[in-house]
This record gives structure tokens, sequence and C-alpha cells, in this order.
């Protein structure tokens, strides 16, 4: 299974090898005339390479950095696109290379710049083949030194983790002393040196160079790059408050009120919000961390000769990731596979849940296929190794799945957008607000000055600027908001002058503003529930390739079946040969078909293979083979022991247009046996000779001899497949989804309706003699029709136009390798009803996605209104800074939680429930 790139540059591919010479109409359509040059008689030009790599981004905080990391690589002419996941902190970059292409360089060049402006990068995949870099070169990188990155930056993010723990201590330590400091307040009695003005703004002092530093440089260091995040707006809070408190607290004859409280209270809220979002935001990958850590660190590897004793005295520990094709394995019982392998000696049970989702184990003896991260679990065995590295089907989920994670839904790209200004609108706002309580509210709302000043403020007395009691402001919220007219002055108290009330009140709603806007829950709505919902898809054995395919699946008002190896088993066997011809045997009929169809890749022409090889008939040799699917294959066969010299034999293996595009009619004979073996299901091919013989010149022709042509219909083959045990329920369950369902077979009338009505699809359902090009189009013409999303579901190369034309394509991982790199998600299992679970789960993630958009918007568009004083003339609610950086906070631990939900919610469907237990009792 192969990841195809999410984008595809301008270019054509087209195959022009000797026996295949490339389609005149479409060298033209492509602007490109068949003497090789374009319209104006240049040659064209040749599509670039492209490839990819990933980087680690540190630093970024909310929507608004992921929009700057993206437009800052994306400026680079090199690199054809960019996408950043906040969730993941990664970047997958997609860039040009050509044969000197310094890509080093550009690496070097790309990290250093996002260095620059606060968001450290670092490479974490070795670098493109394409690149000029030699191997062993000090910036290339081997299968090694990606082993190394990854381990340091999980080493990072604990080391991480714990610096933003003892920040945290700190900043909630400086919290409760400077609460302590408002004992008389709180009735705890008075400590008159913790209540003190310096004493308080020692701790805001503390708070803003110890724990809030961090947040103050950062948002300094945005901010002076053109790339303001969450930290400029905390940071000018912060620093506005501070500098506020500081300016009244050196100068008190100005009268103003100090609230060194504010910086402390919003640094050590601030933390703990960060602190807990960020243990929950650990929490959404947590399922493609435990796929990564399926994959054992080392391996047993045994020498070239290897017995059946079972003996590992003679094995070497090596690290897993240097198991090189072709090496022996020794697995113990409990061990984990190291590498995709066939078992040669040995047999056991193997845990593959983990991949698979399958509860039971599964028996593996000599001859069968083991994968990387399934675990031994009754006996020792010996393995040879068929894929390693990355080309492990573990490998390929783990990729699969970050992939994923970096698509995002059309939707989020507004959010993103919109979160690039989002900062900006935030300053404005807040400058606004500053502007427009200081010159015009306070005059045309004179009563809110009255409001009393929050309880732990220290209003401003002319004892040398010192505080010695705070003033009370009875019925002030938890949350800090005050009522207007509430509190009553101390007597000893001399009133706020009208110009200090106007600058703190102004103040206050600035910092306000700037601190509960919170870019954060627009940036984790989206990446957080595609995080579990893609993790928890592998863990069901569901692999979605990306949030786009979400979206698109919320539109799905039909889904396509094919049905050869989708709706049925894929396993057909030979159930009838049928000779039309006295002098033709059946076992002469299968060997001729076998022999053209033992090169192609599709259920019927393995079923005719299996059935030669069981009758152990001995192929002949077949030159010029050709296939067209969905009609039937060709090709050019002699046999040597014919006594008769034939100039060409050619058979034909297909359906009646096949023969007849070959100028072969079908007789009535034929039809007749053709019909009554449909009628009941099978599938049926005819099987016919062109005979090319050399004949003695005629008298006209003077010593040319001439070519004597004979066609002729040897006999029928029929096949029968099975049905999927879970076929009929599976679709019983997309109609209880509300969904309609159809199937798409390349089989005749009579044998599609027989399928059919074991199905209980009704006769406009199904669509039979349907060619490959003709599935496609009917996808389209189905999305056309109804104007809503159509999924297919198939698993051969006969699908692959349908999967890429239908609105999601639905693969069988069993199937071929251009279905599954067309399609947009994969079944890992060998079970129908997954079709349903995809679709069961795809939409939940995309209601978490709305329902988390929805909150985050509501939010933003509520809260800033309020920070502001919106409600303050009529109902006297203030909100304090602290309170509004609790809110922002909040706001964004609960996207994350609302998508760490989805793991208990989005539960498998009744019908997969039902078969599981069902297998379990069996």
């Amino acid at each position: 299974m192969n990841i195809a790139s999410s984008e595809q540059r301008s270019g054509v591919s087209l195959d022009s090898s000797p026996g295949n010479p490339p389609d005149i109409n479409t060298l033209e359509s492509h602007g490109i005339s068949p003497n090789g040059l374009d319209g104006s008689g240049n040659l064209p030009a040749s599509p670039p390479t492209t490839a990819q790599l990933t980087l680690a981004i540190e630093g970024m905080k909310c929507a608004g950095c992921v929009k700057a990391v993206e437009t800052r690589l994306n400026q680079y002419p090199e690199i054809c696109s960019a996408t950043v996941n906040l969730v993941t902190a990664k970047a997958t970059v997609e860039y040009e290379v050509h044969r000197d292409a310094p890509v080093a360089d550009w690496v070097g060049q790309w990290t250093e710049d996002l260095t620059k402006v606060g968001f450290p990068a670092t490479l974490l995949t070795p670098l493109s083949d394409h690149s000029a870099v030699e191997p062993g070169a000090p910036n290339s990188a081997t299968d090694d030194d990606t082993v190394d990155l990854l381990a340091a930056q999980r080493q990072q993010r604990q080391v991480a983790s714990r610096q933003q723990l003892q920040k945290l201590a700190i900043a909630l330590l400086l919290l409760l002393l400077s609460l302590t400091g408002h004992a008389k307040q709180m009735g705890w009695g008075e400590m008159p040196i913790l209540s003190t003005l310096w004493f308080h703004g020692m701790l805001a002092t503390l708070a803003l160079m110890g724990p809030g530093r961090e947040i103050v440089v950062d948002g300094w260091k945005g901010l002076r790059h053109n790339v303001p995040n969450m930290n400029t707006l905390v940071g000018l809070g912060l620093l506005t408050a501070y500098s506020a408190s500081l300016v009244a607290f050196l100068i008190p004859a100005l009268g103003w009120d100090c609230f060194f409280d504010e910086p402390v209270m919003l640094v050590g809220f601030i933390l703990l919000g960060r602190t807990l979002e960020h243990r929950a935001r650990s929490q959404t990958s947590a399922a493609l961390e435990s796929l990564m850590d399926l994959q054992p660190k080392q391996a047993r590897l045994l020498p070239p000769e290897v017995d059946s004793t079972l003996k590992f005295s003679d094995s070497t520990m090596i690290p897993a990731h240097r198991i090189q094709v072709d090496q022996h394995i020794g697995v113990l019982p409990g061990e984990k596979i190291p590498v995709d392998g066939c078992v040669i000696v040995g047999q056991s049970t193997v845990d593959e849940s983990m991949l698979t989702g399958e509860p039971l184990p599964v028996v593996k003896a000599a001859g069968d296929e083991v994968t990387a991260g399934s675990i031994n679990q009754s006996g020792a065995i010996i393995l040879t190794a068929t894929r390693v590295g990355k080309d492990t089907t573990l490998a390929q989920i783990v990729q699969w799945v970050e992939d994923a994670q970096t698509r995002k839904a059309p939707i989020q790209h507004l959010v993103d957008t919109v979160a690039g200004y989002f900062t900006y609108g935030v300053m404005a706002i807040a400058f606004l607000t500053f502007c427009f309580w200081f010159f015009l509210g306070t005059h045309w709302f004179p009563e809110v000055l009255t409001i009393q000043p929050h309880e732990m403020h220290h209003p401003a007395m002319n004892v040398g600027g010192m505080n010695v009691g705070g003033a009370s402001a009875v019925g002030a919220s938890a949350m800090g908001a005050s009522a207007m007219g509430a509190g009553v002055m101390g007597a000893a108290m001399t009133p706020m002058p009208t110009l200090a009330a106007k600058l703190l009140l102004s103040l206050k709603l600035a910092i306000a503003v700037l601190v509960i806007a919170c870019p954060c829950s627009l940036g984790l709505a989206t990446p957080t529930a595609l995080l579990v919902g893609t993790g928890l898809g592998a863990k069901r054995g569901l692999l979605l390739r990306g949030g786009d395919v979400l979206e698109k699946i919320h539109r799905l008002g039909t889904v396509v079946f094919d049905k050869t190896g989708t709706l049925t088993t894929g396993h057909p066997q030979v159930t009838d040969i049928v000779s039309l011809t006295p002098d033709t045997s059946e076992a002469a009929i299968l060997r001729w078909a076998a022999t053209v169809e033992q090169g192609t890749q599709h259920p019927i022409a393995e079923a005719i293979c299996q059935a030669a090889r069981q009758q152990e008939l001995s192929l002949l040799a077949a030159t010029q083979v050709h296939t067209q699917p969905g009609f039937g294959a060709a090709a050019v066969a002699s046999n040597p022991s014919e006594a008769v010299a034939l100039q060409q034999r050619t058979i034909l293996v297909g359906t009646e247009a096949w023969l007849q595009q070959h100028h072969l009619p079908v007789g009535d004979q034929a039809r007749s046996q053709w019909h009554q073996l449909a009628a009941s299901g099978k599938t049926v091919v005819f099987v016919a000779q062109v005979l090319s013989r050399s004949g003695q010149p005629q008298e006209n022709e003077g010593d040319r001899p001439t070519t004597q042509t004979q066609h002729q219909i040897m006999g029928l083959i029929a096949v029968q497949d099975q049905l999927r045990p879970d076929a009929k329920q599976t679709i019983e369950q997309l109609h209880s989804m509300g969904l309609r369902v159809m199937m798409l077979t390349g089989d005749q009338a009579v044998a599609a309706g027989a399928i059919a009505q074991q199905l209980d699809l009704s006769p406009q359902d199904y669509i039979a003699n349907v060619k490959p090009q003709d599935k496609a189009t009917t996808i389209q013409r189905l999305k056309t029709d109804s104007n809503q999303g159509v999924a297919m579901v198939g698993d051969g190369i006969n699908d692959a136009p349908a999967l890429a034309e239908a609105t999601v394509g639905i693969s069988l991982h069993s199937g071929t390798d251009i279905a599954i790199e067309t399609a947009e998600i994969v079944l890992m299992r060998p079970h129908l009803r997954d079709v349903a679970e995809a679709i069961h789960l795809g939409q939940a993630v995309f209601d978490k996605i709305r329902q988390n958009l929805a909150w985050a918007l509501i939010y933003n568009i509520i809260g800033i209104p309020v920070a502001a004083g919106v409600l303050l003339p009529n109902t006297g609610f203030l909100l304090t800074p602290a309170a509004a950086g609790s809110l922002m906070a909040f706001s964004s631990i609960s996207v994350v939680l609302n998508s760490l939900i989805l793991r208990y919610t989005c539960q498998p469907t009744r019908l997969a429930k039902e078969l599981a237990h069902n297998k379990i009792a069996e």
C-alpha cells in the first residue's frame, strides 16, 4: 500500500513502451504533437519531480501560528505546498527537486527562518533521494537518524512537559501568596506585611520574570516579526496591567488604583489552562502513539542456514530497523513480530487485534504471512523478512494516519484564514474598547464609574502610596465580576478622581478583551477531533485519508458496491466447463483459458488458473497478451504437439462483447448455454480461438502463400463466487442509516439479477454489463442526479476509475495496489460491515468538528463583546482580566475534551457488535 501525494503537479504521464505506444489523441489533448513538439514547435516542458519531508515545529499556540508557519513556508518558490498541524506540531512540506537541487541548503534555510520568528523547526524525515546530498553527508538522514530524531523529539516533549509543570507550580505559589495578602478581606485575619502594596508588586514582577517570561518574550517576538499569536494578546494584557500598576505605585499622586494581582492571577490561570490542555491534547494522539509503540526496538537475527529445530542459540539481537529483506528472524512466544514476513518454521497463534481490530488470535504456520507489530502468542516461529522498515504494513498504517492528520477539512482552511487576521482584529478591538470607554463611554454612561474596585485591587492612598486596607465589593461574583454600586468605600479612603476612574475602567476592559480572545480553540477544533477519529479508526481497522474525507462522508446519499471481490468473497471457483466443439475437451478449454489468464490480476482469472493447477494441466507459452478491463483477455499461444503448422493462434477469453470486437459471432447454441448458466448467478466467459494457417499459393497469387483465418468458439467456463457472510446485513445497515445502496458489475444482467435478488436489491439499484469507464460515468451521473455525495466500494483495477470519480472511494486492503491508492478509505479487515463502520465514524467525527467550531466561534462572538463591557451599562457586569483569562483557558480545554469524548460516544454499530459477538461465541 503506497501513500499517494495529496497534491499533484501539472504534467502528463504516458506509457510509451514498445508494446504499448502512446495514444495520439491523448498526446494531442495535452497539447503535444505526435512528433514530440508542442503547438509552438518547442519541446514540452517535463513535469517537475516532487518529494515530501516532515518538520517538527515548536512554539505554535493557536490557529494564527499555524497560518503564520504555512505562509512563511509557502513563500519559498521551491515549495509546492506546506500543511501544518497544530496538535501534532508537524509541518508536511512538498517541494520540487531536480538532480542538482540543494535540498539540504533549502531545509536549513527554512528551519532557520522559522526559528528566527519564534517557531524552532527540526527535520524529522530523511531527505529525498532526489537531493544532491551524498550519503553520509552531515545534512543527510538515514533510518538510524530518523529513529534518533523521533526518540529525541519524544524526550524533548517530556522535558517540555516537566518544565511546564515547574512553571505552573511557581505561578500557583505566587497566586497563593497573592491571595494570602488579602486574608483580611477574606475574613482570615490581618497579615500586615503580606498585604502591603510593595509585596504584591514584587509578586507581579516575579510572575512576569519567571513563569510568565516565555509568554511575554514569545508574544513580543511574534509581534516584531509580524506574526502575532496568542502569547501576543496575553503578553500585551500582562504588560499593560503591570505597567499601569507600576506607574500608580511610583506616582501615588495620580490617584490610580494598583492591580498588581491581575498579572499574577492571569499567569497562574493561563498556565493552569495550558497544562490541562496539553495533557488533554496528548490523549488525542494516544491511538497513533500506541500504533508506533507496536514496533519492537530489537529483533532476533538468525544465520542464513535454518533448520526445523527452532534453536535460537546462534541468534543475534539487532535493532529492528536494520533488518533486511530475506533475512531470517526468530520470534519467541510473547514477543512482537518486528517485520512483515513469511513463516518458514514453527506454528503459533498471533494476536493482530491492534492492527485489524480482530479480537481473536489467528493461527500461523509455515507459508503464512505475518505482519510487524502483531504479537506471537503460543509457539516459537522463524520467519523470512519480506517487507522491512517503512515498507511494513504497520509503518504504512502509521504513515497513512499521520498523512490523514495533515489533510484539513475544507472548512478548516477558512478557519485558518480567519485566524491569520484574528489577533490583529482582537488588538484593534482592545484599542477601540479603551478609546470608547475613556473618551465616550464614561460620558454616555457616567454611572459605570460608581462601580467599586475589585476587592483584590489596591485603591490609591495618600500615605506614601501604601495600601493599608482594601475596599469591600459586596456581591462580586466568583469569576471576578463586580456589581455596580455593590460596595461601599472605606471611611479612610478618598474618592477616586474621575480621570483615574476612567483610565482604570478603560484599561481593565481593554486587557479583558486581549486575554479572553481565544484563537486556540479555533485552531484546535478540527485537528483534535481528526486525531481522535483517525486514531480510533486505525484501532478498528479503518484508515481514513484526511479531514476532507470526513466532510465528504457527511454529504453521502448513495453507496455503490462493485460485485466481484467486494460483495462477494473474491475467491470464485470454476463450477462448469462446457465444450461446444466435439474435438475440444473440457481440459483443453481450461488449459487454453489458463494460458491466457495466467498473467492477469482478476478474481475470475485466478479461479481459472487455480482450476488448471488442481487438474495439473501444463500451461503453454503466451505472447502478445492484451487485457481490456471489463471485456476480457487475448494472447497468442501455440501447442508444440500439433501436427498442423499454424502461422498464429489467438485465444480469446471474455464476454460476448469481447468476441464481437474480434469479429467472432456467438451462435444460438453458445448463447443458450450461457443463459442457462448465468440464470443461476454464475459468471460465464467464452473461450474462443482465431486460427491463421499458411495455405498453398493460388494460381493468380504467383508464388506467395495464402493465409486462411478460422474463428471458433471452443466452449464456456462458468465461475461462481460466494457472497460475503455480512453482505446482506451491511446493506440493511446502510439502508437504516438513510443511504441508498446500489451494485455495479460487469456481469450480464441475468447473473447480476440473481445476486441482487439474494441481497434484496430492487431492479433500479443494480446495473449490469458495466465497463470500467462506464462505472465512472455512472458514478458521475448519480452525483449529478441526486445532488448528493456518492461512495464507491471496490477492490480491483476495474474499479480504480470509479473510485477516483466517487465522492468517497472505499477499498478493501486485500484489493489491488491501484485501488488502494485511489481510495480515500481503506478497510484493513475482510469485513464488508466496515463500510458502514467507516461512514458512521466519519459522520461522528465531522459532527464533532462542527460542534468544536461552533463552540469556538460562539465563545469568541459572545466573550469578546462581554469583555469589552457591552453588559456594563445595564447590568453592571464587569469581567476582570483574570476572569477573562480563566474563560479563555476553559474554552481551549473544552474543545479538546469534547473531541476526546469521541472515544466513548462513537461506539461500533449494532451490526458490528452482533457479528463480533457471534464470532467470539463460535
